[in-house]
């Protein structure tokens, strides 16, 4: 697979249990204005005039800054002001240095040779083009670095200021700079006047359309008709399978057997609510699923509906139960396998965790391993998603959702854009609105753009209970009465994580360590949170790192692990392979596709309907 899949890894209240909603539904719009409003309730809601019409407020705040809380911002910027007046030495060092920039600009700009701090060299690839290394414009973009590294000592390295507020307003500063880069602008990127000139502008005339073209999908303008480059069914997720089970929320995949003889305990996955099942099946040579089903292994895997309003009151109970419990009830059925290995990638592998340790809890022993794709159970280092995520954020994000009943694919799709705007929104808006050149889309790249809704208490349980509070770390979580903990799982656990990983950093899926009394395979691979787990075999450039730590061994914080486990050249797939089949029995004839008779008859042909959901 090539390189270019990096460019889709630069990737989501409290209550007393699981199954109970963290916030009161709000109604959908204000209701019974004529009512009294000193604690009188809003008909067909249990809340006051006055907060429907908070939370309609709030709303529609929420909808113009896309889901982020001014509040955040404001408490961060409040507390570096206030801190930095009273820092004189901090101050004095900014005039200074904001001095020293100056004087290089101006001698620059008067033609003196650059300063030896910053060599000729750009630093990154927005200035990559030897175009940039001519006057002026090696001033503008060396200009443009010597500001945001002032911006960068400005808003961090300041006595009394919170960890999180600095890195917040760190974080911001560096949106704005990247904002204002002169690659962004037609008259100070020196790639884009070399096309104007050559082409004589029709560059710019194909940059316009292809904006209005983008605007109008937007605001919902159909996409052109007949076949398009990548469909879910013709080049996506065709894997020969049958869907075998369907209720409200999942169709359960069984995959067709390859092999004359499979090993007799079925894997089940359980990929991420928050994208479409498919990444781990994606084109027939990086299908995750497909590579399993050759080496043996009879393959289901959970296919999530695409929610709407009428859903707004699944919560993560209802994912735990119709999602993995009732998976497995299906798959023993069909297969009469005593014991089943389980597989989840990022949330599903969260959802997996929590599953696990009810069963766990409750002596249920059919699990015979248990593998976390970038999936964590300890969010206190959950990567730059924290920058956005405290009680005020939350609080907005849920009155977002109260009126519409879930989260939208593009509102949750603007903050990941946000956290990586260099390459998510300036290089593509350079590339097709400027330069008026449409980018080559490849098939991680479809499946990224194929997002689905979230439910809203499902969202607000998982932001509060899991992402804020960090309950499930912590032994708060409930499901059902009781609290389950991931310490009580046994089954041994293969758990990866990967190098550039920014959702779920491999650091914070390392703590796993900390958390479980079972033996533990870790695996450090290359790549990031999507591309790093697409990782067939005959992928160029992978490695991968890989330590089993016994139940009764001795901790390693990561560092150490890291620089006593040396890099393997090629696939981590061949080794999760290796590790399945280990855990394994005697192979046996390959089960049927779905049940002859009843419930678990095979429905129709994989990928299913599901997944077909707009």
């Amino acid at each position: 697979m090539p390189d270019r899949h990096k460019q889709i890894d630069t990737e989501i209240g409290k209550p007393g249990s699981a199954g109970s909603p963290a916030r009161p539904e709000a109604a959908p719009g204000i209701q019974g204005l004529g009512a009294r409003v000193s604690g009188t309730l809003v008909p067909g809601t249990n809340e006051t005039f006055y907060e429907t019409m908070d939370r309609i407020a709030h709303a529609n705040l929420a909808r113009a800054t896309s889901g982020l809380a001014p509040s955040v911002l404001a408490e961060a910027w409040a507390d570096w002001a206030v801190h930095l007046g009273v820092s004189p030495g901090k101050q004095m060092q900014l005039m200074e240095s904001a001095m020293r920039n100056a004087q290089a600009f101006w001698s620059q700009l008067l033609g003196a040779a650059p300063d030896s701090e910053h060599p000729d060299a750009p630093p990154d690839r927005r200035f990559a083009d030897e175009a940039w290394d001519r006057y002026p414009f090696n001033v503008l973009w060396q200009a443009h670095l010597r500001n945001g590294q002032w911006w960068q000592d400005a808003t961090t390295g300041i006595h009394g200021v919170t960890t999180e507020h600095e890195d917040l307003l760190a974080f911001t500063a560096g949106v704005l700079l990247d904002t204002l880069a002169p690659s962004n602008f037609a008259v100070t990127n020196p790639e884009v006047i070399s096309a104007t000139w050559a082409e004589k502008g029709q560059n710019l005339l194909r940059g316009a359309r292809n904006l209005a073209d983008d605007i109008g999908r937007r605001h919902g303008t159909p996409a052109p008709k007949g076949p398009q480059e990548f469909e879910v069914g013709r080049n996506l997720a065709v894997t020969p399978g049958k869907v075998v089970f369907r209720n409200d929320l999942v169709e359960l995949i069984q995959y067709a057997p390859t092999t004359e003889t499979v090993h007799p305990e079925p894997i089940l996955i359980v990929p991420s609510w928050i994208m479409k099942f498919y990444i781990l099946d994606l084109s027939p040579e990086n299908s995750l699923v497909r590579f399993l089903v050759a080496q043996g292994f009879t393959v289901f895997i959970v296919s999530w509906k695409n929610p709407d309003a009428e859903d707004r009151g699944l919560g993560m109970e209802d994912y735990r139960r119709l999602g993995i419990m009732d998976a497995i009830d299906a798959l023993q059925a069909i297969t009469h396998a005593p014991r089943l290995h389980a597989l989840g990638y990022c949330l599903g592998g969260t959802l997996l965790a929590i599953a696990a340790a009810a069963m766990a809890r409750d002596g249920d022993k059919r699990l015979a391993s248990v593998s976390l794709l970038a999936a964590q159970v300890d969010f206190k280092e959950a990567g730059e998603l924290r920058l956005f995520i405290n009680d005020s954020q939350v609080t907005l994000i849920e009155d977002m959702m109260a009126s519409s009943g879930d989260l939208s694919a593009d509102q949750r799709a603007g903050t990941f854009a946000l956290l990586h705007a260099r390459d998510l929104v300036w290089a593509p808006a350079i590339r097709d609105y400027l330069l008026g050149v449409r980018g080559s889309s490849f098939d991680l790249m479809a499946w990224n753009a194929d997002g689905t809704r979230m439910p809203a208490r499902m969202h607000s349980e998982y932001l509060r209970q899991l992402f804020l509070h960090n309950d499930l770390a912590e032994g708060r979580y409930h499901v059902g009465k009781d609290v389950v903990a991931v310490s009580d799982i046994r089954a041994p656990i293969f758990a990866v994580g990967t190098e550039d990983d920014h959702v779920a950093p491999w650091r914070s899926v390392y703590k796993l360590h900390l958390l479980v009394d079972a033996d533990v395979t870790f695996v450090l691979a290359s790549g990031g949170h999507n591309a790093g787990i697409v990782s067939e075999p005959g992928h160029r450039h992978r490695h991968f790192r890989s330590a089993e730590t016994p139940a009764d061994a001795v901790y390693r914080d990561p560092s150490e692990w890291v620089a006593g486990t040396e890099p393997v050249e090629g696939s981590w797939w061949t080794a999760l392979a290796d590790w399945l089949a280990a855990r394994s029995g005697q192979r046996v004839a390959p089960p049927p596709l779905g049940a002859r008779s009843g419930r678990y008859t095979a429905v129709c042909d994989a990928p299913g309907t599901y997944v077909l959901q707009p």
